[in-house]
């Protein structure tokens, strides 16, 4: 049996779901797990009604999911997990402890940093247990926005943890910009033998990514790097989920717990199209024109002179008004783009591993 399949048949029989509390419904999709809505018992934040399943557990009638756009057809089963009850076996609590407890042993960490949600909450726990035994170190290049970077800068700031920016230009990699299969591979060695260098001179013995069990799921050649270069993962080795990770977000105030998802601009290409730094910065404009609309998840894929953008279920009703369509695709060919079409699937991970044989 799967780890996912273990740990939905625990979720689902060892727990009662009946009591009252704040949960958080995720869908298992393949081996990917998603938050989808933050819901309390008796009352659905969609504004549906909760029915009671055989186990004594509320689930959210299946229809939402049709309002959300996912196909039924590769649904294969919903979750509910208590974030906030000490008593379970997979508790999140338990884990954070846990985690805790690993850096400590560590006694120093050199986090790679992006300013995402599980990199800000790896930093935060790690600065909590370690004090100034716990750097920032945070890559810039044309494929990391400067809008990231500014979060990025602000949070260590407020949080008075020393951040060392350094520049790691991807382009600059033999074949990075030719977008082979494991571009990402290639782009991670360079980023941490660079932080492998940071934290040796401030004499860190210790670096660490911020990768969840989520990313076990999907296509990660960035992952190999890690391995080879003797990077820690501590949020994987605590054994914590994308959606556990924002609900302790959440619980500890971090301005993240609920931050769109973000990945590098080079991710928007199809293997195989070439990335330049003119191609980045079109990309870097036309998200910049969505999250300027107010969408706060979306990806704008780059095919040549055609934009694809993938929005969640919000960006959708934004787009049925046409005054804002044309408004945006005249936007979209200021930037260089000919041609702005919308993915019906909307937005999801790794897209562009989707016509990858794996």
């Amino acid at each position: 049996m799967s780890d996912m399949a273990v740990r939905k048949r625990n979720r689902l029989e060892n727990y009662d779901y009946s009591q009252n509390g704040v949960y958080f419904l995720t869908l298992c999709i393949k081996d990917r797990e998603e938050l989808l809505c933050e819901i309390s018992v008796g009352d659905a934040a969609l504004g549906v009604p909760l029915l009671t399943a055989p186990g004594g557990y509320p689930v959210i009638h299946k229809q939402t999911y049709r309002r959300f756009g996912l196909f039924m057809d590769i649904l294969q089963d919903t979750v509910i997990q208590n974030a906030r009850d000490g008593s379970r076996q997979d508790d999140p609590h338990r884990k954070h402890e846990n985690l805790k407890e690993y850096l400590r042993q560590l006694g120093d960490v050199a986090v790679a940093f992006s300013g995402g949600v599980d990199s800000t909450f790896l930093l935060k726990t790690a600065h909590d247990v370690l004090g100034d035994r716990a750097i920032a170190v945070t890559a810039r290049s044309c494929s990391f926005p400067m809008r990231e970077l500014k979060e990025a800068t602000d949070f260590c700031e407020k949080e008075n943890i020393l951040h060392v920016i350094c520049d790691s230009e991807e382009l600059n990699i033999e074949g990075f910009s030719k977008n082979p299969t494991n571009r990402c591979y290639l782009c991670k060695n360079e980023l941490f033998t660079k932080i492998w260098a940071v934290a040796k001179e401030h004499g860190i013995d210790n670096v660490a990514e911020g990768s969840n069990m989520d990313d076990n799921g999907d296509y990660r050649p960035g992952l190999i790097a890690v391995r080879e270069q003797g990077v820690k993962s501590p949020l994987r080795h605590a054994e914590l989920f994308k959606a556990e990770i924002r609900a302790l977000s959440r619980e500890m105030g971090l301005p993240t717990w609920n931050k769109q998802s973000f990945a590098c601009l080079s991710s928007r290409f199809p293997y195989g199209e070439s990335i330049t730094e003119e191609r980045l910065r079109m990309v870097d404009q036309a998200e910049q024109a969505l999250l300027d609309l107010g969408l706060r998840q979306v990806r704008v894929r780059h095919h040549g002179k055609l934009a694809r953008i993938e929005t969640d279920e919000d960006g959708f009703g934004v787009f049925a008004d046409r005054k804002i369509r044309e408004a945006l695709y005249e936007r979209f060919k200021k930037i260089g783009f000919t041609y702005v079409s919308l993915d019906l699937l909307g937005y999801r991970t790794g897209s562009m591993n989707e016509e990858l044989a794996l």
